[in-house]
């Protein structure tokens, strides 16, 4: 499953009709597998426009069987799928009804079902979780991990990065029609995490015969209690303070290592680990 990420304008709902033949490139072509893309190819993808692209005044099940066999089902097969597909999204009592009666979420279910019904070989969706609420989300979620495990490649557009963070396996970030970061998700992180690290140092345990060997208080407190051993270190720089856990930023000649003995010194440590950046924060760093 793969994130299409940009700004309003960036090119993802362009690149994608790209894709589908609904345009054409002004240069460079379109390839799958090292073969450019033809119609045959194309019609056996599943494609989800941005406009969405269903009849309001038409019954659910008798829309889907219809674009079925625009994909060129026969009658039995599509109705079979169309059953199947509102069985799994859970509108099979409402197969009767006209879309328009629906409610947003419920379309865009629908609209799912209309690019699964001919079990397309690729997905490509336009901004599918738009208008969603979180338990929409959710069920949408659940059908597309279930298509990516079956070994369909589901491309889709969001400015819902949390939610491209959470389901995408790699994402792809445009600006201004160019990729500007591509990768698998979790390699793009610890790509652009660079040397901000987390510290949680817990106070000594106190010695019944000589009291406490550091000051809670004193490690609590912030800037001065946590500056009593990041400034022994050269190059570490406090960005975020949250009672005993500290968030610091190292210099590239900083030494970490120096840093986890003097905080040894002041505490226990019971934490130190790199701080991966959001997919927020890359997307802002590699727009702006």
């Amino acid at each position: 499953m793969t994130g299409f990420v940009g700004a309003n304008g960036a090119g993802k709902t362009t690149a994608m009709r790209i894709i589908m033949g609904v345009l054409s490139p002004d240069s460079g072509r379109v390839e799958l597998g090292g073969t450019e893309l033809d119609l045959g190819m194309r019609r056996r993808f599943g494609y989800m426009p941005e406009e969405r692209g269903l009849y309001p005044k038409m019954k659910v099940a008798e829309q889907l069987v219809y674009l079925g066999r625009v994909h060129g089902l026969g009658g039995a097969t599509a109705r079979q799928r169309a059953g199947a597909l509102l069985e799994l999204l859970g509108l099979e009592d409402r197969s009767e009804d006209l879309l328009q009666t629906l409610s947003l979420g419920n379309q865009q279910r629908v609209q799912v079902a209309a690019a699964l019904v001919h079990e397309p070989t690729l997905l490509v969706l336009d901004e599918p979780f738009s208008g969603l609420d979180p338990i929409a989300v959710d069920a949408m979620a659940e059908i597309l991990r279930l298509r990516a495990a079956a070994g369909v490649p589901v491309l889709f557009s969001s400015h819902q990065l949390e939610l491209v963070e959470r389901l995408c396996d790699d994402v792809v970030i445009i600006d201004h029609g160019r990729v500007v970061a591509a990768g698998e998700a979790d390699g793009l992180r610890t790509e652009r995490a660079g040397r901000r690290l987390r510290l949680r140092v817990d106070p000594f345990p106190e010695d019944p015969a000589t009291g406490p060997a550091s000051d809670p208080a004193a490690l609590a407190e912030a800037p001065s209690g946590v500056a009593a051993f990041l400034d022994q270190v050269p190059g570490v720089s406090l960005h975020a303070h949250d009672g005993t856990v500290v968030v610091v930023d190292l210099a590239e000649d900083a030494d970490d290592q120096a840093l986890l003995a003097e905080a040894q010194r002041h505490g226990l440590v019971r934490e130190m680990s790199p701080v991966l950046p959001t997919l927020a924060e890359i997307f802002r760093e590699a727009v702006r």
